[in-house]
């Protein structure tokens, strides 16, 4: 009997399932705790059986980093310029978006803080990735391990504060948040320079 073939990803029938099986998937979180959820419960849903699940993703904890990840595109990616330089505007994107990421999963998931630590090592990783791809552009320091260190406490940073905004009850605009917060960065960005390989 042939091996089971994985379905290619740019076949219209399999993207429209896969976003079927996300769709239900973030319907559920509205409802039911992620911890409780099971496939059975994600499969019913869909209309889908547990085969085309699997075939799409590997278990419930595959499918939520696919949602984080279509997350991170649709609240950073675009509309941040990935070609870009880090500036103040940037910086202040950052902050908007992953301000408006947290209000959105907080009334996406049922229990928040039930995948906050998933949600937050994805993003993070996420960030710093990003974060490094737009910091390489403004500065001549070659040293990788400097650039990728930076990069980190960056994201950290930038998530941390909009994370901390978001736990306190999102009472200051992220406009005033962002006032606040990207002095602060633009003077860490410039310390890169000045500690940078003469």
């Amino acid at each position: 009997m042939p091996a089971e073939l994985s379905p290619n990803p740019n076949d219209p029938r399999v993207i429209r399932t896969r976003q079927l099986i996300m769709d239900a998937f973030a319907e559920l979180l509205h409802t039911m705790d992620f911890n409780t959820m099971t496939i059975s419960d994600i499969t019913r849903k869909a209309t889908i059986n547990r085969a085309t699940f699997y075939a799409h993703f590997a278990d419930k904890y595959a499918l939520l980093e696919a949602l984080l990840a279509a997350a991170f595109l649709e609240y950073f990616l675009q509309r941040i310029d990935a070609e870009a330089p880090l500036t103040e505007e940037t910086i202040q994107q950052l902050i908007f978006s992953l301000c408006d990421y947290h209000e959105s999963s907080n009334s996406c998931v049922k229990k928040y803080d039930s995948v906050s630590l998933i949600i937050e090592e994805n993003i993070k990783k996420r960030l710093e990735k990003f974060i490094l791809q737009l910091i390489t552009k403004v500065t001549d320091t070659t040293d990788e391990k400097t650039l990728e260190t930076t990069a980190t406490m960056l994201g950290w940073s930038i998530y941390g504060v909009t994370y901390r905004w978001n736990l306190e009850g999102r009472t200051e605009a992220p406009s005033a948040l962002a006032q606040r917060i990207v002095p602060l960065i633009v003077n860490g960005v410039a310390l890169l320079n000045a500690i940078g390989p003469k």
